[in-house]
């Protein structure tokens, strides 16, 4: 079969699923090697650089999307509920289980210094976190971590594509110093 076949077949996979599909499942369908199908999915994205729909890759499969610069002309067609926003707290409480997955909800809390049970509601309703288990503390708490539906809405193929934490100091008081982070970044500008 030629790649034009192909590359027909995955996108109607990749439609009709409406879903991430994961290279296994491409593999036993096509009956294909790993490497050529990313190799025709490499040259699908690039046949829709021009077009409205893209590929996203999320951790080991692929779906089909609309490309984000076009959410506001498809939102106002397909969902007529107001647009779910999230709130300072609920993005400071998601980079926090983004981060440090398998945390707990005190840990969150600690972290961020306020009760974070609504945040962390929100979040699971979402879709955007789900439980990860049970720590192996006292109480046995409930330990969260992000979903695909998370890497999905930010952009992410994995986690691992998370931007570095900055690098901050401590004084004698255990508070961040400020001074020195500044002086830094002046620095790197020069």
């Amino acid at each position: 079969m030629d790649t034009e076949k192909y590359k027909s077949i995955i996108e109607a996979i990749l439609f009709a699923a409406g879903r991430i599909v994961t290279e296994e499942e491409l593999i036993m369908s096509l009956e294909i090697s790993k490497e050529q199908i990313q190799d025709i999915i490499k040259s699908m994205k690039e046949d829709y650089k021009k077009r409205g729909i893209e590929i996203i890759k999320i951790e080991n499969g692929y779906q089909l999307c609309t490309k984000k610069e076009y959410y506001d002309y498809i939102y106002p067609i397909l969902d007529k509920r107001t647009k779910p926003n999230l709130s300072t707290a609920a993005l400071e409480t998601l980079a926090i289980i983004a981060y440090n997955p398998r945390t707990t909800r005190a840990e969150v809390e600690a972290i961020r210094g306020v009760n974070s049970d609504g945040t962390i509601y929100k979040l699971l309703e979402y879709g955007l976190i789900e439980d990860a288990g049970k720590a192996d503390l006292p109480g046995k708490p409930t330990t969260y971590k992000t979903t695909k539906e998370f890497l999905k809405m930010f952009g992410y193929e994995n986690l691992s594509n998370l931007p570095e934490l900055p690098r901050y100091k401590l004084d004698s008081n255990r508070q961040i110093v400020i001074d020195e982070l500044i002086e830094e970044n002046n620095k790197e500008i020069e």
